[in-house]
């Protein structure tokens, strides 16, 4: 199973953000999606679990919540927008990956055998930080993590 995750679109959804999720099984959005269109084209690449960020208050981003717990393979994957907002032990509660965005930095750490995965932003370039989205490659109870970097 690959899941293709992506986050702080602000409303621009680059081609290359499409051709790195392609042939993805399922995305994950984690949030500031910027404009539901966003959502309506990557539908169709797979089926799209996403979660509202602190951007996403527009009438059609209440629909989503501000969490999502996604079940894949053997696997319980959390997903919320800002990670200082956690608000429970994920190792605790069975969680094996943490979704996360808002900080437009690219991050995969792994700490008390969960995954915290944050795969940067795919919209407007901030700073210096780099475009980027990621992929989860579950295998059962196993996890692997990609980073990508846009050329953009």
């Amino acid at each position: 199973m690959v899941l293709g995750i992506i986050s702080d679109t602000h409303g621009l959804l680059r081609r290359e953000a499409l051709a790195a999720l392609a042939g993805s099984d399922r995305i994950l959005h984690a949030g500031d999606i910027g404009a539901s269109e966003i959502l309506d084209e990557l539908a169709q690449i797979a089926p799209v679990t996403a979660i509202r960020g602190n951007v996403d208050v527009e009438a059609w981003a209440h629909k989503l919540a501000d969490t999502e717990i996604v079940e894949s393979g053997d696997l319980t994957i959390y997903m919320l927008h800002d990670l200082g907002r956690l608000d429970l032990t994920p190792w605790a509660a069975g969680i094996r990956v943490v979704v996360y965005g808002h900080s437009h930095q690219p991050k995969m750490e792994e700490k008390n055998g969960v995954l915290y995965f944050n795969p940067g932003s795919a919209g407007p370039r901030r700073f210096t930080l780099p475009v980027s989205v990621g992929k989860l490659v579950i295998d059962g109870k196993d996890v692997r993590g990609e980073l990508i970097v846009l050329p953009v």
